[in-house]
């Protein structure tokens, strides 16, 4: 009997080819789309670069814009500079930088793509000699957390305490972690106002009492993050205290039953006693009916 062999495709050499392929095309992408990126937080100073320079003079035969969102913040037309109503009294230029857009007091409302558009006088008409787009990223920096113990009722030996903070963006993360292992936590919530966008973050955790503990609360945001530290030392007479308290239960429990049964039986013979007496005093007494004088010498 005759085995034919059968050929087989060998594998490809380098079989993550494709993926660093498709890596390099999406950076060319970003390359040649001229999109820039920068990030500062709320209240800070932005500088936008349009990332193309020209003289004072050249000034009067060009057109310089910078929209945000297909949506005019600033244009430059015949070196007369106009600011839209939304970017008045905290947008300026700065044309000795590039043609740069500087935007004073960031809101979170500033977040988006910026597009720079240099037009140059052309045989009598504009036509476009520079493209470029700027993202724009904002967060609001939470402030360091709050760690408070709750007064809430809580299991034996168990306390709760509750980590918060707010007024940050973006969206944030919380956790606990003891010795650089993360917790299990109870009743975390995140919400975030409609109107101001920025978000309100907390979270409790339960702990056992009769050890010492050093809690780090870590609240992740972006690429920032802020952190509180909670630190328990067991009271030093808390076994003696357990101790006593478990007497007080078992007292309680058992002591307390015993007395009750024993004054119980001690009543029920008093009762006993008293309507045995009580019969004794109803009964009859019998009539002498002898002589007088015996009857007074009996008495």
């Amino acid at each position: 009997m005759v085995h034919t062999l059968r050929r087989e495709i060998p594998p490809p050499r380098c079989p993550h080819l494709w993926l660093f392929q498709f890596l390099v095309l999406v950076g060319l992408f970003y390359i040649s789309s001229g999109l820039e990126q920068v990030s500062k937080a709320v209240k800070e100073m932005a500088t936008l670069s349009c990332g193309y320079n020209i003289s004072v003079a050249e000034l009067t035969k060009c057109r310089i814009y910078w929209q945000k969102d297909h949506k005019m913040v600033m244009s430059i037309i015949s070196g007369t500079v106009t600011i839209w109503p939304e970017y008045k009294n905290r947008t300026i230029p700065d044309i000795d930088n590039n043609l740069s857009l500087v935007i004073l007091a960031l809101n979170l409302s500033d977040k988006g793509t910026y597009t720079c558009v240099v037009q140059k006088i052309d045989n009598g008409s504009y036509k476009r000699e520079h493209l470029i787009s700027v993202m724009l990223s904002i967060r609001a920096d939470f402030p360091v957390p709050n760690i408070t113990e709750l007064k809430e009722p809580s299991p034996f030996n168990v306390k709760r305490i509750k980590c918060s903070t707010a007024g940050g963006f973006p969206k944030p993360h919380i956790s606990w972690w003891e010795n650089g292992e993360e917790l299990n936590t109870v009743n975390t919530t995140i919400s975030q106002n409609p109107e101001t966008e920025l978000y309100t973050v907390s979270s409790e955790l339960e702990f056992n009492v009769t050890s010492n503990h050093s809690l780090l609360c870590l609240v992740k945001y972006g690429n920032s993050n802020v952190s509180q530290t909670f630190t328990w030392k067991k009271p030093t007479s808390a076994p003696l205290d357990n101790q006593a308290l478990s007497w007080g239960w078992l007292c309680f429990y058992i002591v307390i039953p015993v007395a009750f049964v024993i004054t119980v039986v001690f009543l029920c013979k008093k009762l006993r006693r008293w309507s045995e007496a009580r019969v004794e005093m109803r009964r009859p007494r019998s009539i002498y009916q002898g002589p007088a004088e015996a009857q007074e010498q009996t008495v």
